[in-house]
């Protein structure tokens, strides 16, 4: 069985998508759900490519009991497309751009993070100029959008 593909996307890949990565890692084991789901994370620019997820966020996540320590920087490619069932922007920013690159036929395959968030707010907010509460306050978010995006997830694998 094929497992279901999930690619977060931001900006540098260094912050918000590896966090989500790393999170929803975590809560797909936590459910058992781990060997039906794949994760990754990308960045639209190169700015970080082979970079570790930054000290701030890394160490805060820990607290959590998140590790994502392993994940490199790397950037958005082709075969991205082709290769993930879905791949979510952190924000509109990042959807413009992935729209942009993305063949026709994978369009469907795109959409926003927080879309599956009862958050009035769908973009999670860059920590990146920020200090450790602009890192929690991140945390925060992925983490609600993540347990809604399981939810989610429960029904494609099903499908899938």
């Amino acid at each position: 069985m094929k497992k279901y593909a999930v690619l977060f996307v931001c900006t540098g890949n260094i912050c918000r998508s590896p966090a989500a990565d790393g999170i929803l890692r975590h809560k797909l084991q936590a459910e058992n759900l781990d060997p039906f789901v794949v994760t990754d994370s990308v960045g639209t620019h190169s700015y970080h490519i082979g970079e570790p997820p930054t000290r701030t966020g890394l160490k805060l996540a820990a607290k959590r009991g998140y590790d994502y320590s392993d994940l490199r920087a790397r950037q958005l490619s082709t075969a991205d497309f082709e290769n993930f069932d879905l791949i979510l922007a952190m924000d509109f920013g990042h959807l413009e751009i992935i729209q942009g690159k993305c063949p026709e036929k994978y369009q469907n395959k795109i959409g926003m993070f927080l879309y599956y968030s009862p958050l009035d707010d769908k973009e999670v907010k860059d920590p990146y100029y920020g200090g450790p509460q602009d890192y929690e306050n991140m945390l925060d978010v992925i983490e609600t959008g993540v347990s809604n995006l399981v939810d989610h997830l429960k029904t494609q694998i099903n499908d899938h």
